[in-house]
């Protein structure tokens, strides 16, 4: 099976920017991006966003990779979000979807919840606001141990043989670990073993190899440019 890929320039690959990104702050700036060409090249955090936007048209149930759920992500992610679940099964692990696409709308549900049960401040490190959502790309899922309880519910998930394989696996398939342990004050957002970012495996690879967030990467090669 010919498993997708995401298209890099050369440029994609080459340093740019080496300084971190700045730190944390909370605004609205909409990228300058296509988002729906260019997914896997774009910084979301809690300054940048994406419009709102209609649904993209290619989105899929994650049923088509063997899932039992009606979550939806782009057609791109199906060949490689199918090659992780059945490697997983082999290994004797069982992966569940969480969450996967959410549109702007619904995304304001889910910050509102999190605002309404944790006061506005936690929420910000919980959860994005609206547009700043890496869900809203369609290539960002949440995944969780088959039957278990829901992944921010334990202590650290990453220490269940589902959470510790995807550590080790999930770049061989094009994923990125979002928002990893200890890397709050560049991610802008508390740690989540559960939230992994399709971005192609070329990309994934080098994020992978230099050992820091996507953000970070993404900063320093591809930094985002705001709509005039």
């Amino acid at each position: 099976m010919l498993l997708a890929t995401v298209a890099l320039w050369p440029w994609a690959l080459a340093q740019v920017a080496p300084d971190d990104p700045p730190p944390c702050t909370y605004g609205d700036v909409v990228v300058d991006v296509d988002h729906l060409r260019d997914h896997a090249l774009v910084l979301l955090d809690t300054t940048y966003r994406l419009p709102e936007t209609p649904d993209p048209s290619d989105l899929v149930r994650v049923r088509e990779a063997g899932f039992a759920s009606d979550h939806l992500v782009r057609a791109v992610v199906i060949d490689d979000l199918r090659a992780l679940r059945e490697d997983a099964e082999a290994a004797g692990l069982a992966l569940e979807v969480q969450s996967a696409y959410r549109s702007f709308a619904y995304q304001r549900q889910v910050f509102d919840g999190w605002v309404a049960r944790l006061g506005e401040a936690q929420a910000r490190r919980v959860s994005a606001r609206p547009g700043h959502s890496e869900h809203q790309l369609g290539t960002a899922i949440d995944l969780r141990t088959r039957g278990g309880p829901a992944p921010w519910d334990l202590a650290d998930w990453a220490r269940t043989p589902e959470g510790a394989w995807l550590v080790q696996h999930a770049h061989r398939y094009g994923f990125v670990l979002s928002y990893p342990a200890g890397e709050e004050e560049r991610t802008c957002y508390d740690y989540e073993p559960w939230h992994y970012r399709w971005v192609g495996r070329e990309l994934a690879g080098a994020v992978h190899e230099a050992g820091v967030p996507l953000r970070v990467w993404l900063w320093r090669h591809h930094p985002p440019q705001a709509l005039p």
